[in-house]
């Protein structure tokens, strides 16, 4: 995007639809959250779910329900487990199904056969009877409900259920848990948001121990009460247990474990984001971050068969339809409170959740919405509102209504596609929400561009370039642009010398003053020199020159600037001082090269900033300021760029995360302004440097002495003289060129 189309009558839509764009990335990165978009996204789901289900009966699962007429027939609820023993008897060896899971849990003993009542007439009464004893310990088999249900299911597959619970109640954990599918620890070290439990309601232990496993049948309602969604496992104390539907698809299955699925490459005890699929032999259920899997709902209930409990203990039903089916157990009767509301029906068996949770294991239809949802929702965020943001301004109405609904139906139909054929969900209502809204902005608030142009144009200009280059731009607009571009450029790093020790000496106000007081005449230098304050860093400056106005003398700005802020700040050190505050030195670093610049960031923040090699460079030279005692370091391609200026040339280096070395120098003067003391000095030090490269150590030594001796305020005569000691005990590899690598930055 160019600066005319924002001093164009189109500016007031572009913004506000990229606004619009931002705010819609900043939901889907979960920066923060739009709860009218997530209540329109639940929206949207179910009206897909509803539009795509197959609405076809599926015979492989067979719902045995304890409905009204069960109840009227066979008595009211709980039953005697003596009646479950003979319905669980009545299914495997009369009807001979596969397997058996019951959406019902036995946590408490059965007393209704009387038993307990006897036992204590005999400990009363006729604890000296040994008739009665007699009597009473044949007659126990029969009257042992809870074992003689526990007999039943011996041996059978048979599932049974339970339930975790979350709160404080005394009573939390009753009955026994089966073994869990995953012990504690074997996720550790990954960052997985299972569904933490405190308690239980479980299985009386024979019964538990009898059946060939059991699950969780604990909902997970959205916000709205909706069930779109089941928990496959769930966690208590570390372990983790899998719920019911995963339970009977297993043991339907012959699988004898369940597995947890990673990215390629990420097992546990990697770092990961979270779990992404549950293993169950050859079939996969994708879970989410919560490790829930969504229902795959096939239509409204009755989408499975419906059997009369008491036509199976009276044997009325037909032996086809249940024979080899997997059977669940469950009621649909309202007064047994197992009643759900769901995307497909306001008043659903809770039952027959569980038995499309079966369903969609074995078709391996279950819709994912795994992690990178978001990543793509993201994209497609931002593709579709950068293709609105500028595609709509420059069409009529008519045709922008056009091109919206095309837009519109293709992100639609893209998003059915993947839902029908890659079962994958991705989010609708926030794309659809980021159309309506551009196209409603565009058509509504396009007449209010023209008059703002020049306001736009400083609002995104005026926190880099003083006031007068805003204007300046706002005469050749064309010369702008935001979008990245490689240009030559110069760029100007500085940073307060000890500025850690200067705090500690400062209170939090002091500090506040002195820093505004410091800042305040560079950035003065650097705007008056045509420079753009790229950005402050604690005590340091960035800036460049060269770009958002093309400027053919960015060298020569960029060292005048850096010189310029050197001399303003001797002047600032005589207020310090009377202030109190400690006296400042700074280091200056600046490199010229090609350099992206242009408006950079996220969708959180964006700048308009210079990168690259030749940037990072102009970094590095300025933290070898402190290397070589100077206040002020340029490469050899700025020096090239401005040869107006005297320099010292201070060593050719090879910086760290850089090949090839560079040249660098040392500004001293503007040429003509230097005294012969300066030349005499400079002359015999280029001097010293050439036997100091021809590796003659014993002169090059000698001669550095001499210029400290003579000049003993530089530091770098004393680095040089430290360096030769140190080749003469480590000399350079042969072929050395004179370059000094720097380890650290």
């Amino acid at each position: 995007m160019n600066l005319p189309e924002f001093i164009s009558r189109h500016v007031m839509r572009i913004a506000l639809s990229l606004s619009v764009v931002i705010l819609l990335l900043l939901h889907a990165s979960g920066a923060f959250q739009f709860g009218f978009i997530n209540r329109l996204e639940n929206f949207s789901y179910d009206v897909r779910l509803n539009l795509m289900m197959p609405r076809t009966l599926d015979q492989r699962i067979v719902i045995v329900d304890i409905d009204e007429r069960s109840l009227q027939e066979q008595g009211r609820w709980p039953w005697g487990r003596n009646k479950l023993a003979q319905l669980v008897d009545k299914l495997f060896e009369d009807y001979q199904i596969g397997v058996l899971g019951f959406d019902v849990v036995f946590a408490e003993k059965d007393e209704s056969s009387g038993l307990k009542s006897l036992e204590q007439i005999q400990q009363q009464y006729l604890k000296s009877d040994t008739g009665f004893a007699q009597l009473l310990e044949q007659l126990r088999p029969q009257l042992d409900y809870d074992q003689l249900f526990a007999n039943s299911l011996q041996g059978r597959k048979v599932v049974l259920g339970y339930y975790f619970r979350n709160d404080d109640h005394l009573d939390g954990r009753v009955g026994v848990l089966p073994e869990p599918s995953f012990i504690e620890g074997s996720f550790k070290g990954k960052d997985i948001a299972f569904m933490e439990a405190t308690g239980f309601g479980g299985n009386l232990a024979a019964l538990q121990q009898a059946a060939t496993a059991a699950g969780h049948f604990n909902p997970d309602p959205d916000e709205d009460g909706i069930s779109r969604r089941v928990p496959m496992v769930m966690s208590l104390d570390g372990n983790i247990y899998e719920a019911l539907s995963v339970a009977l698809a297993r043991v339907a299955l012959d699988t004898p474990k369940l597995q947890a699925g990673f990215a390629d490459g990420l097992g546990v005890g990697k770092k990961y984001a979270g779990l992404e699929w549950l293993q169950m032999g050859d079939r996969r259920i994708p879970v989410d971050a919560r490790v829930t899997a969504l229902i795959p709902y096939r239509g409204l209930q009755g989408s499975f068969p419906y059997v009369s409990a008491t036509d199976v203990l009276n044997g009325k039903t037909s032996k086809e339809v249940l024979k080899d089916r997997i059977v669940l157990v469950g009621t649909t009767a309202p007064g047994l409170m197992d009643l759900r509301a769901t995307p497909v029906q306001n008043i659903y068996a809770g039952v027959e959740i569980h038995a499309n949770m079966i369903a969609g294991i074995l078709d391996q239809n279950i819709k994912q919405r795994p992690a990178y949802t978001l990543g793509a929702e993201f994209v497609l965020l931002l593709l579709t509102g950068l293709l609105l943001a500028f595609l709509l301004p420059a069409l009529t109405p008519l045709w922008a209504t056009l091109s919206a609904f095309v837009v519109l139906t293709l992100y639609v139909t893209f998003n059915l596609l993947l839902w029908q054929s890659a079962n994958l969900v991705l989010p609708l209502a926030s794309g659809l929400f980021l159309i309506a809204v551009i196209y409603v902005l565009n058509m509504t608030y396009g007449f209010f561009i023209e008059s703002r142009g020049k306001r736009q144009l400083a609002g995104l200009f005026g926190q880099y370039v003083p006031p007068e280059l805003v204007d300046e731009m706002a005469k050749d607009p064309e010369a702008i642009s935001l979008e990245g571009e490689s240009r030559e450029m110069t760029v100007l790093f500085s940073d307060v010398r000890g500025f850690t020790n200067i705090s500690e000496g400062l209170d939090p106000k002091q500090l506040t003053q002195l820093m505004n007081e410091f800042l305040t005449p560079m950035t003065h230098v650097i705007h008056d020199n045509r420079g753009t304050i790229d950005k402050y860093m604690g005590d340091a400056i960035m800036a460049f020159w060269g770009a958002p106005l093309n400027d053919p003398q960015h060298a020569t700005h960029a060292v005048r600037a850096g010189m310029q802020m050197l001399a303003s700040l001797n002047s600032l050190q005589a207020q310090f001082k009377a202030r109190g505050w400690p006296e400042i030195k700074i280091g200056v670093g600046l490199n010229t090269g090609l350099m992206t610049v242009g408006n950079m960031g996220s969708e959180f923040r964006m700048a308009y900033t210079v990168m690259g090699d030749a940037v990072n460079l102009g970094s590095r030279l300025e933290g070898l300021t402190k290397n070589y005692g100077v206040q002020m370091i340029v490469s050899e391609s700025t020096r090239e760029k401005v040869p107006e200026y005297i320099y010292r040339e201070l060593d050719i280096v090879r910086v760290k995360g850089k090949d090839k070395p560079v040249v660098i120098y040392e500004p001293v003067c503007a040429s003509g302004e230097e005294d012969k003391s300066l030349q005499d000095e400079l002359k015999l030090y280029r001097e010293t440097l050439k036997l100091y490269r021809a590796q003659n150590w014993d002169l090059a030594e000698m001669q550095f002495i001499n210029l400290q001796q003579m000049y003993p305020q530089r530091q770098l005569y004393a680095m040089y003289i430290e360096r030769i000691a140190h080749y003469r005990q480590n000399p350079p590899d042969a072929g050395w060129d004179g370059v000094f690598t720097f380890q650290t930055k």
